[in-house]
């Protein structure tokens, strides 16, 4: 059986045409996503109503919970404030996807669940108690085991971080999916996970980032300049400070 893991499109319909187009030739027997559907990108009404009409299984994501709980932004802020540059950019974000989601796509977004088990895998956003808070590629074998070890799965596959990998332990397989859009690891092509029997593997799709770049450009969104950084460049960087 096949399976493809998809996450962190982030609004980007342009990316998402793309894996799509990628998704018919690898021909799953089954897709899930992996959360944060739309916030941060020109297109999140459009990206919803896709992945709800090919009725994927999925999990929620951080940036979609924040959408129906702004107030954990305020929360994450204050613990981490080193991060209040990116949660106050976050906070103005989030008035402008609203509006474009509309309440009965956010109502849909809240009601996704925080872990997919799936048989022989499972999907979490970030970690299994955490939407927001997730291992990174030179995490210690024990801190992956730690955190996905009470899946009790042969392949955990998480998001979140936009950094795609795969570590095989003795008695587990941790896979990152990477991230449709806004990829962190240098290499602006989308990224997903594909499951194929016990090996998992990730695949690189290209698209036209300058195109979605435009789309940016021209969508009203606050803090575009930013997201147009992030796509080019295929790095994360913190939004401009302000006073």
């Amino acid at each position: 059986m096949r399976i493809a893991i998809v996450s962190d499109i982030h609004g980007n319909r342009t990316a998402l045409r793309a894996v799509l187009a990628d998704l018919r030739q690898t021909s799953p027997d089954l897709i899930c996503h992996g959360g944060d559907l739309a916030a941060n990108g020109a297109h999140p009404a459009e990206v919803v109503d896709a992945i709800r009409d090919l009725r994927w299984l999925g999990v929620c994501g951080n940036t979609d919970e924040m959408l129906w709980a702004p107030e954990r932004l305020a929360d994450l802020a204050s613990q981490v404030p080193k991060l209040q540059s990116l949660f106050r950019t976050f906070q103005e974000i989030v008035p402008t996807t609203r509006e474009w989601l509309g309440e009965e796509r956010i109502d849909w977004l809240r009601r996704l669940p925080e872990i997919q088990h799936q048989g022989t895998f499972a999907v979490v956003h970030a970690s299994p108690k955490d939407l927001w808070r997730a291992p990174m590629p030179t995490a210690t074998d024990a801190e992956l085991r730690a955190v996905y070890g009470d899946l009790d799965v042969p392949i955990a596959v998480y998001a979140h971080i936009h950094r795609p990998y795969i570590r095989r332990l003795s008695e587990m397989c941790v896979a990152n999916t990477g991230s449709v859009s806004l990829s962190y690891d240098g290499d602006t092509r989308a990224s997903y996970l594909l499951i194929d029997g016990h090996t998992a593997l990730i695949r690189r799709v290209e698209y036209d980032v300058e195109s979605e770049v435009e789309e940016l450009r021209v969508c009203g969104l606050p803090h575009a300049d930013w997201l147009r950084y992030i796509l080019r460049a295929g790095k994360y960087c913190h939004p401009p400070s302000r006073p």
